[in-house]
């Protein structure tokens, strides 16, 4: 037990009622702190099936993106391709709050971007073909669903962070806090027990050495008296 307990504690009772407040607090915390880690577990694995098919849906898009792309290349050429590119104004704005899950701060984007003509891209219409437009529209709808991505992956990143430290504090107030608080307490209690005893001991051995030199003082006290009654 004494490797269990806690270093430099006195075996009083105000140390006794002050460990067991302690340990009234640890199993309520460690109560709270398993809750927290299965919501926590529940909403990680609720994102998780989000993050598999937003993933997929941007593998696809991405594929079929670049299929415009090279059908472009091939009708136009890859040097007109990349004259077109530098000409494509900024289109995309993206607003990033964050949200909370149980303490955790994840992110939340909101992409703002608006269906856009030809005229909107910003290249020419002499110099580009209709393959060049297809690309350009797919690619557009793949910068969505990669952002997209990025905010799942990332809430997915800091769940599972928070997952594994509340585990950790979860395990060390299960498996050594709690343990260790309620055997100081069983420590403290036998001490004050032995103390109890001792003290009982102690107290009958002074009550009969008190009550031994009583008798004695009684027996000369008579044999004084009978003495002086035979003179």
């Amino acid at each position: 037990m004494a490797q269990d307990i806690i270093d430099g504690i006195n075996p009083t009772r105000m140390e006794l009622l002050s460990l067991k407040n302690r340990t009234k607090l640890a199993v309520k915390g460690h109560g709270l702190l398993k809750e927290k880690r299965d919501a926590l577990i529940k909403e990680f694995f609720d994102i998780l099936d989000r993050v598999k098919g937003v993933r997929e849906a941007a593998e696809k898009s991405l594929k079929e993106a670049n299929e415009a792309l090279l059908e472009a290349q091939i009708a136009m050429g890859d040097l007109a391709v990349r004259k077109a590119s530098l000409s494509v104004k900024d289109s995309i704005d993206v607003d990033i709050k964050s949200r909370s899950v149980m303490g955790v701060s994840v992110p939340i984007t909101n992409v703002k971007m608006e269906e856009r003509s030809i005229i909107d891209r910003g290249y020419s219409f002499a110099d580009t073909t209709i393959q060049l437009d297809e690309a350009a529209k797919k690619f557009e709808e793949s910068v969505k669903f990669l952002i997209e991505l990025g905010e799942v992956e990332k809430t997915i990143f800091l769940l599972a962070e928070e997952i594994e430290a509340t585990k950790r504090r979860v395990n060390a107030l299960e498996h050594i806090m709690i343990p260790r608080f309620e055997n100081t307490e069983k420590y403290i209690d036998m001490r004050l027990q032995e103390m109890e005893r001792e003290n009982f001991v102690r107290l009958k051995m002074i009550r009969s050495t008190i009550e031994k030199k009583d008798n004695g003082a009684k027996e000369a006290a008579a044999e004084e008296v009978a003495t002086e009654v035979e003179a």
